[in-house]
């Protein structure tokens, strides 16, 4: 028997190119004492794949090194087991990699229900959900009231944010790259305002959606849509800093904002990634369960069938293309 794996076999220079990728063919592995072998159902691609691509070694998480299994969010079920924390059909997630097969000595698993769909846990549950979790409770910390604004915000992270927000009795503001996307964030998830960054009056229509000032903004993005809304932050606002995809395949980032502006409104920015918080992952996926339980929070999902897709449809979320969470189902 033998199973698929994507290894990385040379670091991008600045797109994702499907050259630096390698899929290869495997024998099944067989577990070693304390170990489990799990069959992934489904794979998560996310934006952070690109810097874990990189050969940074100055960052949040080591780089994957070449030659190895591209890292990757995944579904599975426990097949084999020397491991009684997880017995043979327990369903199991964690960064098991691009990979239809996966030996695991149980760090960084987690059991998860077998009732929920794959999608709507890798699209709430998972790293997106625990991401926007942690950016609003723990590093913006909103009050009723409030204006927020997010970036990327029909994209996997940012329209839990804003549904969050907005069960917070805040006004929400999403921007997005796309009309149609911009109509699924007031239609279906019940933003006050969605805003196409490309739009030429962007800035217009920025004022006019935030008369009193933006509170809290949670960047997703960076790119064309961070002047201008850190121009309308209100003095003592908060900015969680979660991603700047619109720099992740560019050679030089733009430049940011200027720290005068920082100094005169006396705003808190803070950057944060979720390894930092990956202890805490019980806690808040009990937490978004539960909202998704009472029908709080809304997603979509875009499947991609095979692995062998999965290295030319990740560049679907840096051209914007994807038209919800994207998975590659196996």
């Amino acid at each position: 028997m033998s199973y698929h794996s994507v290894k990385l076999i040379k670091r991008p220079e600045l797109e994702i190119t499907e050259d630096i990728f390698n899929i290869v063919t495997q024998d099944i592995p067989t577990p070693a004492e304390g170990e489990v072998l799990v069959k992934l159902s489904h794979l998560s691609l996310d934006p952070a794949m690109r810097g874990w691509m990189s050969a940074d070694e100055n960052s949040y998480i080591p780089p994957v090194k070449l030659g190895d299994t591209m890292r990757a969010s995944g579904i599975g079920e426990v097949v084999k087991s020397n491991n009684e924390r997880f017995p043979v059909g327990a369903r199991v997630m964690g960064l098991m990699g691009l990979t239809e097969y996966a030996i695991s000595d149980g760090n960084g698993l987690n059991v998860i229900p077998k009732e929920l769909p794959a999608e709507a846990i890798l699209s709430v549950i998972a790293l997106p959900g625990i991401t926007a979790y942690h950016g609003v409770f723990e590093v913006l910390k909103p009050e009723a009231g409030q204006t927020l604004i997010v970036t990327a915000a029909a994209g996997s992270v940012g329209s839990l944010v804003g549904q969050m927000a907005k069960n917070l009795g805040l006004t929400v503001v999403g921007v997005a790259g796309s009309d149609e996307k911009c109509q699924w964030l007031t239609k279906e998830l019940g933003f006050d305002h969605a805003i196409n960054y490309k739009d030429t009056d962007f800035v217009e229509q920025l004022t006019q959606a935030t008369p009193n000032g933006i509170d809290l903004f949670f960047e997703n993005t960076g790119g064309l849509a961070q002047g201008p809304i850190f121009e309308r932050m209100n003095p003592h606002g908060r900015i969680a800093v979660c991603g700047l995809i619109a720099d992740y395949q560019k050679a030089e980032p733009a430049p940011g904002p200027s720290w005068v502006g920082i100094i005169k409104r006396r705003l808190s920015i803070q950057g944060f990634t979720m390894p930092d918080h990956f202890h805490r992952i019980p806690e808040y996926g009990q937490a978004l369960g539960s909202m998704l339980g009472k029908g709080e929070l809304k997603y979509r999902t875009h499947v991609i069938e095979g692995i062998e897709n999965a290295t030319s449809g990740i560049n679907l979320l840096f051209d914007g293309k994807n038209t919800g969470k994207l998975i590659v189902k196996l």
